[in-house]
């Protein structure tokens, strides 16, 4: 009996050292990357490479979940709005929704099963592959070259995507409200621009710079600690998704606290 206490209490500790050893280093490095990110040379190339990797080939991706995400919005508030003969409202429920949430978290979502991932898998393939450590071998930081430049990338790309993303699921919303359940355009229109305003926008967006910086962070950090040969390197590009988007749903809920 109290050797199975004993045990339970061994697993307990070990297990509340291993999470404060991974606050500790997820901590150290987050000051590393806003430490090296200010100090010149700056990498612009390699930012504006990572920039078309986060961005510009996740947009189709974005585009096809925004697009479909506005339209079934529209078809779902239509039938709740129906019944209440209030059809004209479901431009401006999508519209806010997409501004706010569904833009900004789904967009997220959906880079990091994109970018995310493929952060975690390359500084974990170079990680074991030894390629890190030549470059503390050469005297070139790793931090500097390799994770500011995608961390940077994921907080500017982020509420770009989120931009296309709003946009397109809009579109989605009057595509399915105006052309397929005969809302009246004017009011549909004019019931948006006027529940819609600018705050919901720019918030939406500072929500999407944090997404952008916690993927890209935590894929990184993953990456980089990624022990273990090819399985570890599957095991990290693993917890980068599952992690990265959990947090992106526990933050969404405390920024929506905070600003709306």
């Amino acid at each position: 009996m109290i050797g199975s206490i004993f045990a339970v209490l061994d697993r307990t500790g070990r297990s509340v050292i291993h999470v404060l050893e991974e606050l500790g280093g997820m901590l150290f490095l987050f000051v590393s990357i806003a430490r090296w990110a200010v100090s010149p040379p700056f990498k612009i190339r390699q930012i504006m490479k990572q920039m078309e990797f986060v961005g510009v080939k996740s947009l189709f991706v974005v585009i096809l979940t925004g697009l479909f995400t506005g339209m079934v919005s529209a078809l779902q508030g239509y039938h709740g709005f129906k019944m209440f003969s209030a059809e004209s409202l479901v431009g401006s429920t999508v519209a806010l929704a997409m501004t706010r949430e569904l833009g900004p978290v789904l967009t997220s979502l959906m880079v990091t099963a994109r970018a995310g991932s493929a952060m975690a898998a390359e500084l974990g393939t170079m990680k074991v592959t030894e390629q890190i450590d030549a470059l503390y071998v050469m005297a070139s930081n790793p931090v500097k070259h390799l994770i500011v430049p995608r961390v940077i990338a994921g907080v500017i790309m982020l509420p770009a995507l989120t931009i296309v993303s709003d946009f397109v699921g809009i579109f989605g919303s009057y595509f399915v409200g105006v052309g397929l359940l005969d809302i009246n355009k004017g009011m549909f229109i004019r019931n948006m621009t006027k529940f819609v305003d600018l705050g919901d926008i720019y918030n939406g967006l500072v929500k999407a710079a944090v997404f952008g910086l916690i993927l890209s962070f935590i894929g990184c950090y993953k990456g980089f600690k990624t022990t273990g040969g090819a399985e570890g390197v599957g095991k990290a590009t693993t917890e980068a998704v599952v992690i990265s988007a959990i947090t992106i749903l526990i933050c969404d809920y405390f920024l929506t606290a905070l600003m709306f």
